[in-house]
């Protein structure tokens, strides 16, 4: 489905809870196409969007009105790896694609873990990939078709993703050009 104003390449979102792999899997797929990484954090780090700080998960809070206004502008020609813990507050019409990565408890308790999370973080994230809550904030806020759940336990399926999403690209400029 076309989106509503022209594009020659599509913006993808890559969703999940932290520690999933969305930024090892855009980094990769930014290098393999000429699209954009926007890493939502860095962007609103560097646009001034972040509003107060949230002392028990020890982290900003994101202005989502002022990133989405940052943002706007940066979507319009496609070619968007945009790399985020939510999804539910982006415009659908930014997004032809939305891919959920998702990996399992142990692993994901593990790569937390190794970031520094503990406590409510810690744990509030583990059960936000138990309960699927990214995929079913995908799945509620894009039509069913342009959403893709994707596991991302090992290596091998790190780079199956990297090359489903590619694929994915591809296939997208066939059936919209």
């Amino acid at each position: 489905m076309m989106a509503s104003y022209p594009r020659k390449v599509p913006n993808i979102l890559i969703t999940g809870t932290p520690g999933v792999g969305k930024s090892t899997i855009s980094g990769l797929v930014a290098e393999k196409t000429n699209f954009i990484w926007r890493e939502v954090s860095k962007l609103a780090e560097e646009h001034h969007c972040l509003d107060e700080y949230d002392p028990e998960y020890r982290c900003p809070l994101l202005n989502e009105d002022k990133l989405l206004d940052v943002m706007e502008g940066l979507m319009v020609k496609g070619g968007n790896i945009v790399d985020y813990h939510g999804c539910d507050f982006f415009p659908e019409r930014w997004f032809d694609g939305v891919f959920v990565i998702r990996t399992n408890n142990t692993a994901l308790y593990d790569r937390l873990s190794a970031r520094g999370y503990t406590g409510k973080k810690l744990e509030d994230n583990i059960q936000c990939e138990i309960f699927e809550t990214l995929l079913e904030e995908a799945q509620t806020s894009y039509k069913p078709e342009v959403v893709t759940e994707l596991q991302n336990n090992t290596e091998e399926q790190l780079h199956e993703n990297v090359d489903k999403i590619m694929n994915w690209i591809e296939k997208w400029k066939e059936e919209n050009l």
